[in-house]
């Protein structure tokens, strides 16, 4: 199956075949971490979603052998089988409490009309969706949801792992730190090659009072990106799609941008920012955006190897080598072994 279909896609869809969650191996009592300053602006965003496709027919296997590790891993990183916990003065934090904490959420889920390569193609983006766990959900629903949700989907020739991370918990890099731990975990070794700190207090000791809007005054009921007026509107229906970019495409768009360089000697447009700038002026060509019209182009970036002094850098779940890297869609040719 090449191409999904409209039609079958309306039709087809994924089945949850069970349901269950996971905790670290061994006791930990209870634990407790306060956010920081820098956790905190996560809390009105969403949930960071990843997924992986792996190949293989040994479905139960892998699913096993993904939900053993995970037990392990989480012994080192129990706050994302924890929840978020707020006080009486709205400081939040993580707790994580053997008695009183369900753990990770791992679904169970069967889409076996869907092969590997259907998502390596361009599937429909609501196909992806089904893939996810925790669509549309906020990291403020932390405080009554799981903060790590895992969709284990069994495809016609392989696994689909979808994951949906709390982002107020753990950022990008942080999330691939426990993707590579959780792998070595299943590759047979007896615990993590880099263990995760997490008291981020050690960095910035703060309490900081965060009254989170209501539902009425959250900003995803806020006029949509581009409207100048004040005025509440319906959000638009929005077709969403998935572009792919061949190297040969990139290193075309790369050049132009390069073609007319900086007059200040700086260095040439990196591929992200050349991809970046790209893909920003179709996005604000397609938009139609009047001149008196704001709009915003957000990009994340990890600067831990830039704080002053340098060492605090590695206080928040430094990572390894690292063999992931935050791919939407990573396709791997072999069963996680």
């Amino acid at each position: 199956m090449k191409q999904i279909t409209d039609n079958r896609e309306e039709i087809m869809k994924v089945k949850i075949t069970g349901k269950s969650h996971a905790k670290p191996n061994k006791k930990l009592g209870r634990r407790e971490c306060r956010l920081v300053t820098f956790d905190l602006p996560y809390i009105a965003l969403h949930y960071n979603q990843k997924l992986l496709v792996y190949k293989g027919n040994e479905y139960e296997d892998m699913v096993g052998k993904l939900k053993d590790g995970l037990g392990a891993v989480l012994e080192d990183f129990y706050q994302l089988a924890g929840k978020l916990a707020r006080d009486e003065d709205w400081v939040f934090s993580v707790e994580y409490d053997d008695d009183d904490t369900e753990g990770v959420e791992v679904v169970e889920a069967d889409a076996e009309w869907i092969a590997v390569e259907d998502v390596d193609a361009e599937v429909a983006a609501s196909t992806l969706k089904e893939l996810l766990p925790y669509n549309g959900i906020l990291n403020s629903e932390g405080l009554h949801r799981p903060l790590l949700s895992v969709q284990l989907t069994k495809l016609k020739d392989g696994l689909a792992m979808g994951l949906a991370f709390n982002h107020a918990v753990l950022d990008g890099t942080s999330t691939w730190h426990f993707m590579s731990s959780w792998a070595q975990i299943c590759s047979g070794l007896p615990s993590v090659s880099v263990l995760p700190f997490l008291d981020r207090t050690k960095v910035r000791n703060t309490r900081v009072k965060l009254q989170h809007p209501t539902p009425d005054q959250d900003p995803q009921n806020a006029p949509s990106n581009g409207t100048a007026d004040a005025e509440h509107v319906d959000p638009p229906l929005i077709r969403e799609r998935v572009f792919k970019f061949s190297e040969s495409a990139i290193d075309k768009i790369k050049s132009k941008v390069n073609s007319d360089p900086p007059s200040d000697g700086s260095k040439p447009f990196s591929t992200f920012q050349s991809l970046a700038v790209h893909m920003w002026r179709h996005v604000t060509r397609a938009r139609q955006l009047k001149p008196e019209d704001y709009t915003v182009l957000v990009v994340f970036a990890d600067c831990r190897k830039r704080v002053d002094p340098p060492n605090a850098g590695k206080l928040l779940w430094q990572p390894d080598s690292g063999h992931f890297h935050g791919d939407l869609c990573r396709v791997v040719d072999d069963e996680p072994t």
